[in-house]
């Protein structure tokens, strides 16, 4: 994927669809990437909102449940996703950032024994990802959040790269980290650690180590089409040391005995993934 006059090619030469925004200020040099989730329905009622001159909101791009791509504004201009936000002293990340919105629910109540959205839209438990937002107060019981697909997590990244390589941007980060306390996404279930590596962490003096973050698939290639390994699945922590990336997959030597295997070698998908602190 690349960038021809700010706007979005996939490698084939076929342009991302485009969906112009009337949300826009005025002229950008972004120095960062926002990753945000939507918060809606489903993509088509989110681009509808971000189209809407009512919403007075819009985002660069935003991504689908099943990887598909919309952009809305062209990078060199402004777009309205952060609100009233700061970061390293810097206010109003409009006027400094792209955005993009991501098509996931967030954070979810339970309600008489099903995880419910904001909106009143049931999840299914194979949605669910139960767990904390990193800036919840210590000891508050974990809450519900729709999981991100394969899918989507590739299509990010892929727009990832090309934004980072074409703008020169210093760093991706969350709204969560631009307006703490206010916004909660992308929430935990992204895997911004692991997207902030592939981005700007290619250079190590060795190769990165991580932790499973739960239990984690060992498959023999990089895909689910290719079959588990033996010792697989491994424990959450369990871990493991970076070898060779493609895309979102990453093949890791697992460093700790999984199973009762030793020296298990193979691809897992880097969404389970978190750097080792």
């Amino acid at each position: 994927m690349k960038v021809i006059n700010h706007r979005l090619v996939q490698d084939d030469g076929t342009p991302v669809p485009f969906k112009a925004s009337p949300n826009t200020g005025g002229g950008l040099r972004a120095r960062w990437l926002v990753m945000h989730y939507t918060g809606g329905r489903s993509t088509e009622s989110s681009v509808a909102w971000l189209l809407n001159p009512q919403s007075r909101a819009s985002a660069h791009v935003v991504i689908g449940r099943y990887g598909g791509i919309i952009q809305l504004v062209p990078f060199n201009l402004v777009a309205w996703h952060a609100g009233i936000s700061t970061w390293q002293n810097v206010n109003g990340l409009n006027q400094h950032a792209i955005g993009i919105e991501l098509d996931n629910a967030g954070r979810l109540d339970q309600i008489a024994g099903k995880w419910v959205s904001p909106l009143k839209i049931m999840m299914p438990d194979d949605q669910v990802r139960v767990g904390n937002h990193k800036h919840d107060a210590s000891g508050a019981p974990p809450s519900g959040w729709q999981t991100y697909t394969p899918q989507q997590i590739e299509s990010a990244f892929a727009v990832s790269q090309a934004l980072v390589a074409h703008y020169d941007l210093e760093d991706v980060i969350g709204h969560d980290d631009i307006a703490p306390g206010r916004c909660q996404d992308p929430g935990p279930d992204f895997p911004m650690e692991h997207l902030r590596t592939t981005l700007f962490g290619h250079q190590y003096d060795s190769p990165p180590i991580f932790l499973a973050r739960t239990m984690l698939t060992v498959r023999s290639g990089p895909g689910t089409e290719f079959p588990c390994l033996p010792g697989s699945p491994i424990r959450a922590g369990t871990r493991v040391q970076a070898l060779e990336q493609q895309g979102i997959w990453w093949k890791v030597d697992v460093l700790d005995e999984a199973n009762g295997v030793m020296d298990l070698v193979g691809w897992c998908h880097g969404r389970h993934l978190v750097v080792e602190s």
